[in-house]
């Protein structure tokens, strides 16, 4: 087996289901973020208040399981640099989902496999081969289309900010792959989320102030996705993009943009036209082909090598 379903094969068990659990909790998490940002019309106060709760429940296992930052002041910038782009990301998809549909919102924001092979190429040297070209092409190609299709409809500014959340998301996981591994996940992760939440703060308390909701549904969706894909998806994310491939995991992420158009469908009712579903199926075929290696490629994978 190879392609897609062949990077899933190459996943150790226990990651592998590690990363159906991550599958789960981020293709539906899209739904669940739409509902929170219809009621709160807040992404920023939205995103901190994901942030405040995911620190909240992290601190005590940061505690108990005495985990410490690390020392060296190199490493320290490095994660301090991996927070800003954290933060940004995950701002920029809360603004680009308020617009957009939960499941084309996540077709956009997986993108990233496209920019994470159009930056390795010239920053990590990786080899271009035809099929990747082709990938690449395709992959945009849906981008445009699905872009052209919200044009009359709805503002195309949505999927703009999208595609840079998704570059920014590329950008972190060659900037933790090539600098940051050797910290541990969860205190990385932990990290990421406190600083986040000091600049979020700073932010709300200099603009409108902190905004508390009392809307029942609200706050039990944020508990919800704030523990399971904010809080354990991404220390889980950390742990496997640790342990397995950059490449690997890009190629089998493929399959999380797929399950948040079904929930979108199942709990939002999300209606997908021909545009949108012309230009998701290319988009998401390009990144199929980004990732898809030959015969020789995924011998040489076995063996470890990138």
């Amino acid at each position: 087996m190879y392609g897609s379903a062949g990077v899933l094969t190459r996943l150790k068990l226990q990651n592998w289901l590690l990363f159906v659990s991550v599958v789960l909790l981020w293709g539906s998490n899209w739904s669940i973020m739409k509902v929170e940002l219809n009621i709160l019309q807040a992404p920023v106060t939205f995103v901190l208040h994901r942030f405040l709760v995911s620190v909240a429940v992290l601190f005590p296992g940061f505690v108990l399981l005495r985990r410490r930052l690390p020392r060296d002041r190199g490493t320290l910038v490095k994660l301090f640099m991996l927070c800003l782009i954290f933060v940004s990301i995950i701002v920029t998809q809360a603004f680009g989902l308020m617009e957009e549909s939960s499941g084309i919102g996540s077709v956009l924001s997986y993108t990233q496999p496209l920019f994470v092979f159009c930056l390795a190429v010239p920053f990590l040297n990786e080899k271009l081969t035809t099929v990747k070209v082709v990938g690449v092409i395709v992959g945009f190609l849906g981008v445009v289309i699905l872009f052209l299709g919200r044009v009359t409809a709805f503002p195309a500014d949505s999927i703009l900010v999208m595609l840079f959340g998704a570059f920014l998301w590329a950008v972190s996981v060659l900037f933790y792959k090539r600098s940051l591994t050797h910290v541990d996940p969860f205190v990385t992760h932990f990290v990421q989320l406190a600083v986040g939440s000091v600049f979020l703060c700073a932010y709300a308390f200099g603009t409108s102030g902190f905004v508390v909701s009392a809307d029942v549904t609200y706050v039990g969706l944020l508990i919800i996705s704030s523990i399971g894909a904010l809080a354990a998806g991404n220390v889980v994310w950390l742990y496997l993009l640790k342990r397995e491939e950059a490449t690997t995991l890009s190629g089998s992420s493929l399959i999380i943009p797929a399950v948040a158009l079904v929930f979108g469908r199942w709990i939002l009712g999300e209606s997908l036209g021909f545009e949108s579903i012309l230009g998701s199926g290319l988009t998401l075929a390009g990144v199929y082909l980004v990732n898809w290696r030959g015969r020789n490629n995924a011998h040489a994978a076995s063996q470890g090598k990138a």
